[in-house]
């Protein structure tokens, strides 16, 4: 092995897109040097089969082949000259920042209902119709009580709501108190219900039997598995007793 023609990292130059190795890089270096044009871009094109090879998870990229040709030129330093099926990049495009966007700045006279409520109610004094604008009215009214219930855990009277939407609105919306404007209570649904009953069930069958360390331990059905529980044990009294043998 000769030394003097071993090949390190050190002296090697940069790789430009990690992601596909030496290689390529080394090919795409080989095709800036061919001369024909032809052969050049028929080398050009056997490159990006290869880079779409070397990375699949491109194909679920929308234009994925653009971006490798995109890549080739970027590893190329820009100086490949070959046609290509997509406009060919250029260093100052590379180079060129996006603009920034614009944070949208709200500032709500409401924190505690948030900005969106106050368009809804600018939509709801901009209505005409007595019928929508009073459905407007109820749907706010709604959101009101709902965000109190979630902040405050607790219901509120429709007075409070209606005072608070009369200060907003000077006046100007009425909200009625239908079912669908009351406040929002999550309801236990018809598997935690009876859960809930197996469960009570279950306790009070446990705590209704077994007596009460007054002797009654054989009152019902379950006197009798508490006695012989208490007689496994070594237990002595009546089905409430839960004396230890004493030691000698």
């Amino acid at each position: 092995m000769d030394i003097a023609n071993m090949e390190y990292n050190t002296t090697r130059n940069g790789l430009a897109m990690r992601e596909y190795g030496r290689h390529v890089q080394k090919m795409i270096e080989h095709v800036l040097t061919i001369e024909d044009d032809d052969r050049r871009q028929a080398n050009s094109h056997a490159v990006i089969e290869l880079m779409g090879f070397l990375n699949p998870h491109l194909k679920n990229v929308e234009d994925f082949r653009h971006k490798l040709w995109d890549h080739l030129f970027l590893i190329s330093d820009f100086k490949l000259e070959v046609k290509s099926p997509y406009p060919i990049p250029t260093r100052e495009q590379l180079a060129e920042r996006p603009k920034p966007l614009p944070y949208p700045k709200r500032y709500p006279k409401h924190s505690h209902l948030g900005k969106n409520l106050e368009l809804i109610i600018r939509k709801a004094l901009a209505e005409q119709d007595p019928e929508k604008r009073l459905g407007f009215s109820n749907a706010i009214a709604y959101y009101m009580k709902l965000a109190y219930n979630n902040w405050h855990k607790e219901t509120v009277h429709d007075d409070a709501i209606q005072s608070e939407l009369t200060g907003i609105t000077q006046g100007q919306l009425q909200f009625s108190n239908t079912p669908s404007v009351k406040a929002f209570r999550p309801q236990e649904s018809r598997e935690q219900r009876n859960f809930g009953g197996k469960q009570r069930g279950k306790f009070q069958h446990r705590s209704g039997g077994g007596g009460n360390g007054n002797g009654n331990g054989n009152s019902n059905g379950n006197g009798n598995n508490n006695q012989r529980r208490n007689d496994n044990r070594g237990n002595s009294g009546g089905g409430g007793g839960n004396f230890k043998k004493k030691r000698y």
